[in-house]
């Protein structure tokens, strides 16, 4: 009986490791849906970078595109990949083509609020 307990133990703690919670863990380019809905064709390199950011990669063999790459895993599940490309002919905006993660940062801002992880806004007024 004696040697049965540390072994019981032993699974219990083991057996709990797989319900510990695991923070979402967010990771890339998450652009907002509100910018790529004003991707225009004609735009240029400088107004793409304002509007979505730096891309992810910037490849030097294909310089006519930017791929910006969002990843997110949420517990224990697998992690999700998503690519959204802008092809540009010459220095405008040819077209672009992939998914990207449009409701990430609403979905991410009210689940971080639960956790009180978001900065607090020093211009309202205390009481």
């Amino acid at each position: 009986m004696r040697k049965l307990l540390p072994l019981a133990v032993a699974v219990l703690l083991l057996s709990a490791c797989r319900f510990v919670y695991k923070q979402p863990v967010f990771q890339g380019n998450l652009l907002d849906k509100a910018s790529v809905e004003q991707l225009a064709p004609g735009m240029t390199r400088p107004q793409v970078y304002a509007l979505l950011g730096s891309p992810a990669v910037e490849d030097p063999f294909h310089k006519n595109r930017w791929d910006y790459i969002a990843t997110q895993r949420r517990g224990h599940g697998q992690t999700d990949i998503k690519t959204f490309t802008v092809h540009f002919d010459g220095d405008t905006v040819a077209r672009w083509e992939g998914e990207y993660f449009a409701e990430q940062d609403a979905q991410l801002a009210a689940e971080m609020a639960k956790f009180g992880n978001l900065p607090k806004d020093d211009k309202k007024k205390k009481r």
